[in-house]
């Protein structure tokens, strides 16, 4: 086991990232290598950070070999989307023109059925969470009101006012249907 030996400049880096990073794992590293420069033995270490010596071999070996850059994290790109962006102009335009033009009877979009029409239409078999996700990622919100008071008919809305009146009219609070008025 050897010690591990910063020079002024490694020992200042380490110090400035441990005080400032937000990625706590960095600074866990980060945090083993101090302690190991200060003389604590790797044991000791593992110990007060509750992880496995061969972990605190492993992050050594990793500053010895990429210094800093080696201890930063390294995330995969993970799965690829099962919506790929080629199909969003279609999604999007679906989503503008409504289900009745994709000759649905719906009044408006779900995740899910767009899901189920996306499988229709190409053969490839999405959840709802997925259509969510790729929606959201294009700037897409599928409900949208189906009708809005400001576009509706003059003339109902006032004959509905004037019967609401009415009603209002003829019914006394507090009694009940069944006494004359």
């Amino acid at each position: 086991m050897r010690k591990v030996e910063l020079t002024d400049s490694e020992f200042e880096e380490l110090r400035e990232v441990y005080k400032t990073t937000w990625d706590v794992r960095l600074r866990e590293r980060v945090q083993a290598l101090l302690m190991a420069h200060r003389g604590k033995k790797r044991m000791d270490i593992a110990e007060d950070l509750l992880v496995c010596t061969s972990t605190i071999r492993r992050w050594f070996r990793a500053w010895d070999e990429g210094g800093l850059k080696g201890l930063e994290i390294e995330w995969s790109e993970g799965r690829p989307p099962l919506i790929s962006d080629d199909y969003a102009e279609q999604i999007i335009s679906w989503v503008k023109e409504s289900p009745t033009s994709c000759r649905l009877d719906r009044a408006n979009w779900t995740f899910a059925e767009l899901a189920q029409h996306f499988y229709r239409e190409h053969g490839i078999q999405v959840s709802e969470t997925a259509m969510r996700e790729f929606c959201h990622k294009h700037g897409v919100y599928p409900y949208r009101p189906s009708y809005r008071f400001l576009r509706g008919d003059k003339v109902k809305q006032e004959k509905a006012k004037m019967e609401l009146e009415e009603l209002k009219k003829g019914r006394r609070w507090g009694t009940s249907s069944s006494e004359p008025r």
